[in-house]
């Protein structure tokens, strides 16, 4: 008997796809995006089959489109990934996520004496290697590398 290989997910009538995300960033782009306590309907799905990439994530979510501040955490964590946001069921906007030059209010500074730890400091840090990911404090001026990156 032949096994079946077709996995049938249903279309959403509206909402946002966010595909190619590395599989190990799935569960942390749910998280960051406050997708585990969305009311919407969440479909996701890590290691599956990609030709460009191997493996990848995706995510679809209905009834969301996502902000700029909220394209840029995807970015930090799946700088591969796309978005293709849908109404009635047609494709209006697909893009790849870039990783900004400049990042304002959602990550921590790595250095535990930097002001933004202290007091309510808006945090902001400038992106000085987007291929390694690795991001400048404006206030203190340490770096922090792509695995002491904290999103909050």
């Amino acid at each position: 008997m032949e096994a079946r290989k077709l996995l049938q997910v249903s279309a959403i009538e509206n909402g946002t796809v966010i595909d190619h995300i590395p599989t190990e960033a799935v569960f942390s782009v749910i998280k960051f995006l406050g997708l585990d306590a969305c009311t919407s309907p969440i479909t996701f799905g890590t290691n599956l089959d990609s030709k460009k990439f191997g493996k990848k994530g995706i995510i679809k979510v209905s009834n969301r489109y996502f902000e700029d501040d909220e394209i840029n955490k995807i970015a930090l964590v799946a700088p591969s990934a796309s978005l293709i946001e849908i109404k009635d069921f047609m494709v209006i906007a697909k893009k790849t996520v870039q990783i900004p030059d400049v990042i304002e209010g959602f990550v921590k500074c790595f250095n535990p004496k930097c002001i933004t730890n202290h007091q309510k400091v808006p945090r902001k840090f400038y992106v000085t290697d987007k291929e390694n990911l690795k991001l400048k404090c404006h206030y203190c001026e340490k770096f922090t590398k792509k695995e002491n990156i904290i999103i909050l």
